[in-house]
């Protein structure tokens, strides 16, 4: 028994000696090794990242800041920031040398937050103690150029590479990105005619100008200047021709191409001569023969309507609010999830918008950006213009069921739009284009994505949409080499709670025909309020008095007015009802269905488990038989 324990404890001894050795060998010779298991990769490196960090000439550093103490009631931060340092080792692992890593934590009072507050990072209070956390990324290269994160958030994760790969890239290219603008609006301000004075830059404008070299362009240029990183087109029209092949040669030469085109600007006011000419018809602007050689078409005689998006707006004073079919507030489920550039947007705004289609002999990639939805209906410019009411838009209006491309992605090989000029003057008669291409303009203008609003004699912009961030990001993606276009986002796939939205608009639908029943019945009975009082005396007496007649008639008016306003309650009263009772059976399924349902699930799979026991089992004798039995083996015994 004692040389049984002792082979016991030996064995044992030799495994965990046996298991340290194994551990120390794998570790000498599979260092470096990675083997990724995760859903959807997320620790394997896109092609563009490697490529990137493969690319860095100089060294480049850096340097995660994370309150380690500041964290520790923070599960979902420290998760997250394990996240990001597992993310930045597998960038040093492909990067080598040339990248190198510090980890930081920036005690109060220390040293490393004096830096951390100096490189701008942002120092988020977690308790009534006075306590910040630091988590905030700085990339700093050879020559002193900083790029910084103030703060990591986790909810956006899924753009973790991108934001990465995107900061070493800028750091390993120094030298300030050039974009060439040639717009005929007047984004960067001018003199406007109908107010007779000087008009600012747009916000855009503005932005544009802080994080990127602009060179303006004149429309009636015949040729873009050289070393241009990216070329911004806003409303060309009226181009000459040798402009076009500028802009194809261009394209097809690797340049990078973002183009808002309109088939109603409402900002081109450049067909009126003078402020005593009457209101400017908006124009409109496209690229025919660009975009044929590019595959794709745009119809500049329609907009797009689209009731599920339509915003309200305002009629004037008294009147009430109505939908405007051609005015979009686009949410996240009509834009792209899988592209860096509206992968993180919440609402675009537009304004009597173009839609895209890939031609049908395209050898180009389309990739659509911002969508409408399928309760949309092309409408043609012209009753656009002469528009005075926009709740007529609503009248026969019928959804055709398509969704339409209000901006998209062209990628891949294409031809030249000029192949004789190419071929005579030895140009690109073929290439590779990336571009970007919007079917509004209006959603540059202020009024439909920012406030601006004077603090203390500096003019603060609030923005309540993201026009402003569709524009950056375009250019900021196209700007970048192909490595960095081509790195993929991880999104999450989003479920938006639309019925309830639903249930609104299809109330407001009905309620619509009240309203129309109380506007015509104001009218009508305003009319004939007037005719009576023109019938007055002609000496004016009693004027302060209304005559029997009078009196009868506003009478009348008050009651219809009391019993259309009961109309209106009992309808809002459906809908309310409608609204909660949809609420209510989420609940009960959510909270009592669903676990009815695996309690049952259970049961039924714990009943079938011992039905198939007890059918296994072989039947057990009853006593007559077992004393049978029990005399058989006694005389089987004895004879034996």
């Amino acid at each position: 028994m004692s040389n049984n324990k002792l082979y016991s404890w030996s064995s044992l001894l030799i495994l965990a000696v046996l298991f340290l050795a194994l551990t120390m060998l794998s570790n000498a010779l599979l260092r470096g090794g990675r083997l990724d298991l995760t859903e959807n990769n997320l620790y394997t490196l896109s092609d563009g990242t490697k490529n990137i960090l493969a690319s860095i000439e100089e060294p480049i550093t850096l340097q995660l800041y994370f309150s380690s103490r500041a964290s520790e009631d923070l599960p979902q931060i420290r998760s997250y920031h394990q996240r990001v340092r597992e993310m930045l080792q597998e960038f040093k692992s492909h990067a080598g040398a040339n990248l190198r890593l510090e980890f930081i934590d920036p005690a109060p009072f220390s040293e490393a937050e004096d830096q951390a507050a100096a490189y701008g990072l942002q120092a988020v209070p977690v308790n009534n103690g006075g306590d910040t956390l630091y988590f905030g990324l700085v990339g700093v290269n050879a020559i002193d150029g900083a790029q910084a994160m103030p703060f990591l958030q986790p909810d956006k994760e899924e753009f973790l590479e991108y934001d990465l790969a995107k900061m070493i890239y800028t750091l390993n290219q120094p030298e300030p990105l050039s974009v060439g603008l040639l717009s005929q609006l007047p984004l960067s301000g001018g003199f406007d005619p109908q107010r007779g004075s000087m008009t600012p830059g747009w916000a855009i404008y503005d932005q544009l100008t802080q994080l990127f070299d602009v060179q303006a362009i004149a429309p009636a240029a015949n040729e873009l200047p050289d070393g241009l990183d990216l070329l911004l087109l806003v409303h060309p029209r009226d181009l000459s021709q040798d402009m076009l092949y500028a802009i194809d040669q261009f394209a097809l030469g690797g340049g990078r191409v973002l183009a808002f085109v309109d088939p109603n600007a409402e900002q081109d006011t450049a067909n009126q001569a003078s402020p005593m000419s009457g209101p400017a018809l908006p124009g409109s602007s496209t690229l025919p023969e660009l975009f044929q050689a590019w595959g794709v078409d745009f119809d500049a005689a329609n907009v797009v309507g689209d009731a599920l998006y339509a915003l309200q707006v305002s009629l004037g004073q008294g009147q009430p609010p109505v939908r405007h079919l051609a005015i979009l507030g686009l949410t996240a489920d009509a834009m792209s999830a899988d592209d860096i550039i509206t992968a993180e947007l919440e609402t675009v705004n537009l304004s009597t918008g173009g839609h895209f289609t890939r031609s049908e002999n395209a050898t180009t990639t389309m990739q659509p950006l911002l969508q409408s939805s399928e309760n949309s209906q092309l409408i043609n410019v012209n009753r656009l213009q002469m528009l005075a009411n926009p709740a007529d838009l609503l009248n026969g209006f019928q959804a055709s069921g398509s969704i339409y491309n209000f901006a998209v992605r062209v990628s891949g090989a294409a031809d030249s739009a000029f192949p004789d000029q190419a071929a005579a003057a030895d140009g690109q008669l073929s290439g590779n284009i990336n571009v970007v291409l919007v079917g509004d303009t209006d959603l540059l203008d202020d009024r439909f994505w920012v406030q601006r609003q004077n603090f203390f004699g500096q003019t603060i912009l609030s923005p309540f949409a993201n026009n402003g961030d569709l524009v950056i990001n375009a250019v900021d993606n196209l700007i970048g080499n192909s490595d960095l276009i081509s790195i993929r986002t991880r999104a999450t796939s989003a479920r938006p709670f639309t019925r309830v939205e639903q249930l609104r608009r299809d109330a407001e639908q009905r309620l619509r025909d009240t309203e129309q029943r109380l506007q015509q019945q104001l009218q009508e009975t305003e009319q004939r309020i007037n005719e009576l009082q023109s019938a007055r005396p002609e000496d004016g007496s009693n004027l302060s008095v209304f005559s029997p007649e009078q009196q009868a008639e506003i009478d009348r008016f008050i009651d219809q007015r009391l019993e259309i306003r009961r109309d209106l309650r009992r309808v809002r009263r459906e809908l309310d009802k409608e609204i909660e009772a949809l609420g209510t059976s989420l609940k009960i399924i959510n909270i009592g269905l669903v676990p009815l349902l695996v309690v049952l699930l259970l049961l039924v799979l714990h009943f079938r488990r011992r039905s198939k026991a007890a059918t296994a089992r072989p039947a057990e004798p009853d006593n007559a038989g077992r004393q049978s039995a029990q005399a058989a083996d006694e005389v089987t015994g004895g004879s034996s």
